[in-house]
């Protein structure tokens, strides 16, 4: 080889390399720029995003020198130390984000099974405390005298002030037949008190006591809303519309909720086809959505009342806000809890998870339900008295006569005053 070839081969070579180099170059700088985009969009900005990445470096580096320098050699994990950050994080979020665990993640699967071990009662965390949202029909919790707004302050001894909400659910499970002590405050009587309530296996109805009161009036009672929710409205529905019904009182009273998609299954029928139900809006454009009645919308055009009160919630709240905003119904009773944002089950990993507050619920006039409720059209305020007698004759009535019910709990079944409303309402629609 002349020594003009060899130098031109040794060149090319360099090239070569040179070329190879500055691609591997490029390819990683467009990698990170592309991480990084995706980084900024997702955190609305690049100082957020760039904080967000200085913070979890950080945490890298206390774990790293608290495994060298501490006294006692406490060997702490990054997954550990990972867990009580996220722990920590989610609680200050909000009173319904938060991280899960397994037992936690095995617990919201219990839950969409709509059957688990516990006493019968749907809570949220409010100011910090355990909160009685509404007692379950017919279960431990509502036998037991349990009623909407009864703050949980310990289970069996132990404070779950403060606690998380998964963290104090575990606390109330338990195998069915086991007792479990409460320790309950009662704001609207300010009382404090204990109670032992015994477990059973819940299983979780949807409808119940679908009849005509009057005048061809009917009446149904919607307890959650699950995924047979619509189902059962409808078939109910249809009976009565098959024994003369001509107008309907749907109770949606001390209704914690339940599924989006069932609450929109159920307010379809009684809308027009492509009527606004809800949406949603959050940070991220994946959390815009859009709901329109569209199951076997319009089939259902007579009068309608809504009951409502405080332990109205979330789907609940969805029903009467559009038929609120349209005119559909009229409301009556006491304003709605007032819970309506959208918790998203994010995973991270086979075992771990985030419960995060990812957007609200908007009426399809704009209003947001959450913090606020849903003010009714004709305001009735019970009594915790009444409140109390109306939970136990809302049940034991339906297969107990008035002589037995009266001696058992002495008391003779008081008049519903809100449902009186709602009939005076119809009667007049």
């Amino acid at each position: 080889m002349s020594k003009s070839s060899w130098k031109a081969g040794n060149v090319n070579a360099k090239r070569f390399l040179r070329a190879v180099l500055i691609g591997t170059l490029l390819s990683f700088l467009g990698l990170e720029a592309y991480r990084t985009g995706v980084g900024v969009a997702r955190y609305g900005s690049f100082s957020a995003y760039y904080e967000a990445k200085e913070n979890s470096a950080k945490l890298q580096t206390a774990v790293d020198v608290i495994n060298a320098y501490h006294v006692d050699d406490p060997a702490l994990k990054m997954e550990a130390a990972t867990d009580k950050a996220l722990e920590s994080i989610l609680e200050g979020l909000d009173p319904y984000s938060e991280y899960l665990g397994p037992d936690q993640l095995a617990g919201l699967r219990e839950d969409v099974d709509q059957q688990f071990g516990g006493i019968g009662i749907r809570v949220e965390m409010k100011d910090d405390r355990l909160t009685v949202v509404a007692p379950i029909e017919d279960t431990p919790g509502e036998r037991a005298g349990l009623l909407r707004g009864d703050q949980i302050l310990a289970v069996d001894g132990r404070s779950i002030e403060g606690r998380p909400l998964s963290a104090s659910l575990e606390k109330l499970r338990g195998s069915p037949g086991d007792p479990v002590d409460l320790s309950v405050y009662r704001a609207r009587s300010d009382e404090r008190f204990d109670v032992t309530v015994k477990r059973e296996r819940i299983s979780i109805a949807n409808v119940k006591a679908a009849r005509i009161l009057e005048d061809g009036i009917g009446y149904l009672r919607i307890l959650q809303f699950g995924g047979r929710t619509a189902a059962e409205v409808m078939k109910a529905v249809d009976g009565l519309l098959a024994q003369g019904m001509t107008s309907l009182v749907i109770d949606l009273r001390n209704n914690p909720g339940g599924l989006l998609d069932a609450a929109v299954d159920v307010a379809s029928p009684f809308l027009e086809k492509g009527q606004l139900v809800v949406y949603t809006e959050g940070r991220q454009s994946d959390q815009n959505e859009h709901y329109y009645a569209k199951r076997k919308a319009g089939l259902y055009d007579f009068p309608l009342a809504l009951l409502v009160n405080s332990g109205s919630a979330s789907a609940s709240e969805i029903v009467a806000g559009v038929f609120k905003d349209v005119k559909r119904a009229v409301l009556v009773g006491e304003k709605t809890f007032g819970k309506g944002s959208v918790q998203s089950i994010i995973e991270l990993g086979e075992d771990a998870g985030l419960r995060l507050t990812t957007a609200k619920y908007y009426t399809p006039s704009g209003y947001v339900i959450h913090d606020r409720g849903i003010e009714p059209d004709l305001e009735v305020e019970l009594s915790l008295e009444e409140d109390r007698k109306l939970s136990l004759q809302r049940y034991r009535l339906e297969y107990m006569s008035v002589a037995e019910f009266t001696a058992e709990f002495d008391f003779e079944p008081i008049a519903d005053r809100q449902l009186e409303v709602a009939l005076a309402a119809l009667r007049k629609s």
